[in-house]
């Protein structure tokens, strides 16, 4: 059973899991000021250099899908350590590439490991806690990994600037080695080896299909998936949204990340002083007000005006503040039928976002950057859709 409601969690395990979920951030948002460069360093496309992050998400997804299922069975802190042992020389790798080829080489090794963080850290947090505990601790998570996206292309962007794009790699290596010493020494076995589960075939063949057939658990998870692809649909496109329809340089992406980060981490914030006073049904309807409001907002200022700043960017901060909002609750109810099996249902439920996001980078952002009217077009669809599959689970 989880922790009583009233016991704290372990110290400084809320930074810890912020941490580990920040791989998946800062491995698609730190490179995105490089593109210009690496396109030309590695004889490269701009279509080529773009499935470099499709070479990073597909594997993302896939091995996300079996993070969880191999914590149940060995436990989470063995699974946390090798993964960031695989995403350190996967970085390394990145670091060296000297054709397009090694760089989607490495950049899948890099997409394999880095779902870990963020799959076991879920399942470890459902480990300590249920209920508002857990909705807060969730909450507290959310605000801090915020900071990753946020500072990840303004750190690539310095890098960038004074010391190449090789430079961006060689960080985002000793940062994993960094990462990999504090868990070694700070993060706790919370899965008792009584509560570990079986890797038998047979068994996994029986419970994926059980969670992946469950009309609440999939409306929940396309839930946060499409909410989440409304804003990250701008996170892809970002080079051609900010260096070619708003004219900023590679040192100016926190136009983008600032603002929307900042709706992360107080949207999150506003959500784990929700937690036991509101509803959850009532706090996903309040993230969903906030973000079809900023939807609409976005669609009338591009209809009304050329893309400028700061009003092509300001409707991404409510956005991103309403999801936040919503976020931590539709996570947790996707998780709650699962108790006996929460890490293999946390990896279907990132396998799920993880998956489509590849789809994301590979076929739609292309699609809708062509035009600052376009992309805000993807938001409100795609957000509709995400509110579609809430009013669905709510329904079941």
């Amino acid at each position: 059973m989880p922790n009583p409601a009233n016991q704290m969690p372990p110290r400084g395990i809320a930074l810890l899991l912020a941490a580990l979920a920040s791989l998946g951030p800062f491995s698609i948002d730190a490179y995105l000021p490089s593109f210009p460069e690496m396109t030309a360093a590695l004889g490269a496309t701009q279509l080529e250099m773009q499935q470099s992050l499709t070479a990073f998400l597909l594997p993302f997804a896939i091995m996300t899908l079996w993070h969880g299922a191999i914590s149940d069975a060995v436990g989470r802190r063995r699974v946390i350590l090798v993964a960031l042992a695989l995403f350190g020389v996967a970085s390394a790798g990145c670091m060296l590439a000297t054709r397009i080829e090694h760089l989607w080489l490495m950049r899948g090794l890099q997409g394999v490991s880095a779902g870990a963080g963020v799959v076991v850290g879920r399942a470890i947090v459902r480990d300590l806690f249920d209920g508002p505990p857990a909705q807060r601790l969730m909450s507290q998570i959310t605000m801090m990994f915020a900071f990753a996206p946020a500072i990840a292309p303004l750190i690539g962007g310095w890098l960038q600037s004074w010391f190449g794009w090789r430079s961006v790699f060689v960080f985002l290596t000793l940062m994993t080695l960094a990462l990999w010493l504090a868990c070694w020494r700070l993060l706790p076995e919370t899965l008792p080896i009584g509560k570990r589960q079986t890797l038998r075939p047979g068994y996994l063949g029986r419970t994926y299909l059980k969670v992946l057939t469950a009309p609440p658990f999939l409306f929940a998870c396309a839930a946060v998936t499409l909410n989440f692809a409304g804003f990250f649909v701008y996170v892809l496109s970002a080079p051609v949204f900010l260096m070619g329809h708003l004219g900023v340089s590679e040192r100016e992406f926190l136009w983008l990340f600032g603002p929307s980060m900042t709706g992360l981490m107080s949207g999150a914030w506003i959500s784990g002083r929700l937690a036991g006073k509101l509803s959850i049904g009532r706090t996903i309807a309040a993230g969903y007000l906030v973000m079809g409001s900023a939807a609409i907002i976005n669609l009338g200022l591009n209809l009304a005006l050329p893309p400028s700043l700061p009003w092509s960017v300001l409707p991404i901060f409510f956005y991103t503040l309403g999801m936040a909002i919503a976020m931590p609750s539709l996570t947790l109810v996707a998780l709650d039928p699962y108790p006996k099996q929460r890490g293999l249902a946390a990896s279907c439920q990132t396998f799920l976002q993880s998956g489509f996001n590849a789809i994301l980078a590979g076929l739609i952002a292309p699609v809708l950057w062509g035009s600052t009217l376009t992309l805000a077009l993807g938001m409100s669809g795609l957000m509709a859709l995400g509110g579609l599959s809430a009013w669905l689970h709510q329904r079941r």
